[in-house]
């Protein structure tokens, strides 16, 4: 342990380590593994940040990847009864359905989290769900971010 490490506060010492550990985590099944292993952790709060912070890093690199299926699905089994990964696993399940044209279903746009509809405004290029959030998203940031997008598409 290092001299930092020591400073830390024990719980923060955890959260690092289990970014680590499953970051490099050997394929979907380990990385399973790892994450169930990291919700065992006595402080659930902690644990289930790590595993989302994970969830967000991974998904993000996996989103174009045709590996991303079996990945989700893999995560699904860990996560279960666990409301707020489950929600973040499910809106980048969304995420990578819209990304990729494959059957999406607007009502889930409009009740997705803030956080789901402020990253589909930033990142995403269907016209149909930036239409549906410039009329629809819950917050006026998302509108305007995704009012904007569209704006830029027919000037470019």
């Amino acid at each position: 342990m290092s001299r930092s490490d020591a400073a830390m506060p024990p719980e923060h010492w955890r959260y690092g380590r289990h970014l680590e550990s499953l970051a490099v985590a050997p394929g979907a099944d380990a990385e399973a593994e790892v994450a169930a292993a990291v919700l065992r952790d006595p402080d659930p709060v902690m644990a289930e940040s790590a595993v989302v912070t994970h969830l967000d890093r991974r998904a993000a690199r996996l989103l174009a990847d045709d590996g991303f299926p079996a990945w989700a699905r893999a995560m699904t089994g860990v996560l279960a009864g666990r409301a707020f990964p489950e929600r973040r696993l499910r809106e980048w399940t969304l995420l990578k359905a819209i990304t990729h044209g494959e059957p999406w279903s607007a009502a889930e746009l409009v009740a997705a989290s803030d956080w789901c509809q402020r990253t589909a405004a930033q990142s995403l290029t269907s016209l149909d769900a930036l239409v549906l959030l410039a009329s629809s998203a819950r917050t006026r940031r998302v509108r305007n971010a995704a009012a904007e997008r569209l704006r830029r598409r027919t000037v470019v």
